[in-house]
């Protein structure tokens, strides 16, 4: 699919932004000093005033009702996981109760493979990629050398054949009648590259094989509809396109068809409710979703979160998605127009119904660049070798924030700017 037709010039983008139905939301989040133009918010959302508004009314419990806080409100409180897992679900089309907020994405992902691999000698292999993001590979391999197994026997990776996309042909190939359970991310955190769930979600089951996902770079840029994909389980963290505040407490979704199934890490705030706090050594399974909670939540990790879907419910994730396609269309667009003689191009798809919510550029420099870029006022990401991950969030990017900053990448290439910058990496970037 061709890029939409744009217009070139400063003026069409002011157009487009005062066209924007969804313009009027990015006064509700609160914008960097000295008008910095924000692109890295597939990594960590900007905070909202919804958030902010929710934490302190959180704090404001705690310090009017203290202990008296769990029976607060018929006990809105004791049940805050499930009553946010339940908004959340309304962002994947899951069923109430499907959804729980809780721990983070590793965690959760130690939570789902403990819960679904249990390797017989014909089943035992976990297939996954290898453009994955690290975390849910480290976890999958601890999970294996904690039953005492080898992970290059029991870890099938399929391999991209171009370092940058998945082929769905492959990981189909690949789902052979050893494979347990499978892996996959919904959008590559790389390339942007949205996979297409449906089809092998029912390919896994027509093998009888589990299969789960990671939203981390989907979930509130993304449609998706669980009714219809039908996977056993999915994780994801809260903090990138929703917004949910640093080291947010992340989701993690169980198919109604295996609640019962008995949970791979057992905590007390996974018991059912009537027996919780008779404090049994015997683990009281909770009926639904709930039961894959460990330890007490975190409330005030999940009050921002809260905050910020009253944002979501105005919005409409599908207004969201629509802005988020187009914004990154323009994106491409102007790059092409624009960049190209200085060495950008893009790998991420073209194509709306194959690309998540950010643009992937390279160059050979990306690294310098990205300091280049922040001392031009903008915010990018960056990824190795060679990728600047540019989000425009559609709740709170402009199209002109688009326009300034390839103007911006403009100028850094054509003076070679990055060659004031050192190439030695930094911790974090």
């Amino acid at each position: 699919m061709a890029n939409k037709n744009f217009n070139p010039g400063l003026d069409y983008a002011r157009e487009l932004d005062q066209k924007d139905p969804l313009g009027s939301f990015r006064d509700r989040f609160y914008q960097l000093e000295s008008d910095k133009i924000y692109m890295d918010g597939n990594s960590l959302g900007l905070a909202s005033k919804d958030a902010e508004e929710a934490l302190l009314d959180m704090f404001n419990v705690w310090k009017t009702e203290g202990i008296l806080l769990w029976n607060t409100k018929g006990g809105y409180y004791f049940q805050y996981a499930r009553e946010i897992g339940n908004r959340l679900a309304k962002l994947i089309c899951a069923g109430e109760n499907e959804v729980i907020v809780t721990g983070n994405t590793t965690i959760n992902v130690h939570q789902m493979i403990g819960t679904f691999w249990r390797p017989t000698k014909e089943r035992y292999k976990i297939l996954v990629d290898d453009l994955n993001f690290p975390t849910d590979r480290y976890a999958v391999d601890s999970q294996v050398e904690l039953k005492g197994m080898k992970v290059e026997d029991v870890v099938k990776v399929v391999k991209s054949r171009d370092g940058i996309f998945i082929n769905e042909d492959d990981v189909i190939e690949a789902m052979t009648d050893d494979v347990a359970v499978i892996l996959l991310p919904s959008v590559l955190y790389r390339s942007s590259q949205l996979v297409d769930m449906e089809r092998v979600t029912k390919e896994a089951h027509k093998r009888g094989i589990y299969i789960g996902w990671d939203l981390c770079h989907s979930i509130g840029c993304v449609e998706h509809d669980f009714e219809k994909i039908d996977p056993d389980f999915a994780i994801w963290c809260n903090y990138k396109y929703l917004s949910g505040g640093p080291g947010a407490t992340a989701g993690l979704y169980v198919n109604k068809k295996h609640f019962g199934k008995p949970v791979g890490l057992a905590g007390w705030f996974g018991n059912r409710d009537e027996t919780q706090f008779q404090l049994r050594h015997k683990f009281d399974q909770a009926p639904d979703a709930i039961a894959w909670q460990t330890g007490t939540p975190s409330h005030f990790a999940m009050a921002p979160l809260n905050g910020v879907l009253n944002i979501y419910d105005e919005a409409g994730l599908k207004n969201v998605r629509e802005k988020s396609l187009n914004l990154t269309a323009y994106l491409m667009y102007l790059i092409d127009t624009t960049l190209l003689e200085y060495g950008y191009s893009y790998n991420n798809p073209t194509d709306d119904t194959k690309r998540g919510g950010h643009v992937s550029l390279v160059h050979n420099e990306a690294y310098r660049i990205c300091l280049a870029l922040k001392d031009h006022n903008v915010i990018p990401d960056y990824r190795e070798p060679n990728v600047i991950r540019l989000a425009p969030i559609a709740l709170y990017n402009s199209y002109e924030d688009a326009y300034k900053l390839v103007e911006a990448l403009k100028t850094i290439g054509e003076n070679k700017e990055w060659e004031k910058y050192s190439a030695e990496r930094a911790m974090v970037m």
